[in-house]
């Protein structure tokens, strides 16, 4: 998703309402990409925290981000994913003629054989009377039901020779397990067993060979796949990084234009920002001291001492120290009177190693000179 930069009101006093609105209506589209831009990391975090790589394709991944031209890795990685179906493709006509030799095997020397008849079509359950067929019998099978499984074109036949294989054991397996040893249909199914597993011997090589390639190929696909996801979701946090610091390029004007829109700070409220000021500790003061030289070029704030007159200071500036002080303290879990009037909170971090000075001649807010931190 790219995110436009779009244009943030500009200050209109005589048009309040309407900048209220126009302030609004961006905050709103702001939202709506940053919840779009949430969903798509918990996708990326998803994807990280989900997949249990091995080293070795951590480190081929790792190779490949730092190639510059990762949209070329992705394109080759999709080929490859492609090549990988036509390989899936081939590896189903292979064993497709490998289902076709059992065919003609069982045709010529099992279904053509003089004691196959019994065992060509589902047992006569009701006819001849087998009342307890099914309770000993799980699953039925026979012949014809096999060579209509494997002519079937709708998805429901097999897949592998080797289900064919197990349903043919399991006609005889069945007729003996039903029928007593001396009975003529174990003797008969005893038979034709052995005389298929002689024969299914002679196709298993070229079965287990299949089976082996089947495997490689695989692994290769779910490999190339990995990397492949790998490559796509560096990508995605590469642009979720480009597209959030547009948003907080918008987020930083709209800023600026709800500053420069600020009501005029009471000397109260200055009095009391100043008062939070000094209970700073010198690192936290150091960054409060960086907002003012970021607004005034000329306020010197590497000195080891320096002095922040609070009345010369912009109002943009103020409030910049006000919400930087009222986030301090939130996030310091301080509970002071009220946040808002950001009423002083006794820290007592480091109070006697910072110099304060106070004028409270004639209500004006103090100047303070402040020692920084070495």
């Amino acid at each position: 998703m790219e995110t436009a930069d779009a244009p943030v009101p500009e200050v209109r006093p005589e048009g309040e309402p309407k900048l209220v609105e126009e302030l609004g209506q961006n905050v709103d589209e702001i939202n709506v990409e940053v919840d779009e831009l949430e969903k798509r990391l918990n996708e990326v975090q998803q994807f990280y925290s989900k997949t249990n790589k091995k080293q070795s394709i951590t480190s081929k991944a790792s190779l490949i981000l730092k190639d510059k031209d990762k949209d070329k890795q992705l394109t080759s990685f999709k080929r490859r994913q492609q090549d990988a179906s036509r390989r899936e493709a081939a590896a189903a006509k292979r064993m497709q003629d490998l289902m076709r030799q059992l065919a003609v095997l069982l045709r010529q020397h099992i279904m053509g054989h003089k004691w196959a008849g019994p065992f060509m079509q589902p047992v006569d359950v009701v006819g001849l009377e087998l009342h307890d067929y099914y309770e000993i019998i799980e699953k039925p099978m026979d012949f014809s039901t096999i060579m209509a499984k494997m002519e079937a074109k709708d998805g429901t036949g097999y897949k592998n020779v080797r289900e064919i294989c197990a349903d043919v054991r399991l006609i005889f397996k069945n007729a003996m397990k039903y029928n007593d040893e001396r009975n003529d249909v174990h003797v008969m199914a005893k038979t034709l067993l052995a005389k298929f597993e002689e024969k299914w011997l002679l196709l298993l090589p070229k079965v287990d060979e299949e089976d082996e390639r089947r495997k490689k190929e695989e692994a290769d696909a779910q490999l190339d796949m990995q990397l492949a996801q790998e490559v796509t979701h560096a990508k995605m946090s590469k642009d979720l990084q480009a597209e959030l610091a547009v948003v907080d390029k918008r987020l930083e004007k709209l800023r600026e234009v709800v500053l420069r829109n600020c009501r005029k700070m009471s000397t109260e409220e200055k009095k009391t920002l100043m008062t939070v000021l000094t209970q700073l500790s010198p690192e936290d003061l150091n960054k409060a001291l960086l907002i003012v030289a970021q607004n005034n070029p000329d306020f010197q704030a590497n000195d080891q001492e320096v002095d922040l007159d609070i009345d010369a200071q912009s109002e943009s500036t103020l409030w910049k120290l006000k919400f930087f002080v009222k986030e301090l303290l939130q996030n310091r879990g301080k509970s002071p009177t009220s946040i808002d009037g950001i009423t002083a909170v006794n820290t007592n971090v480091n109070q006697n190693k910072r110099k304060k000075e106070t004028n409270d001649a004639a209500g004006k807010p103090p100047q303070k000179r402040t020692k920084k931190a070495s």
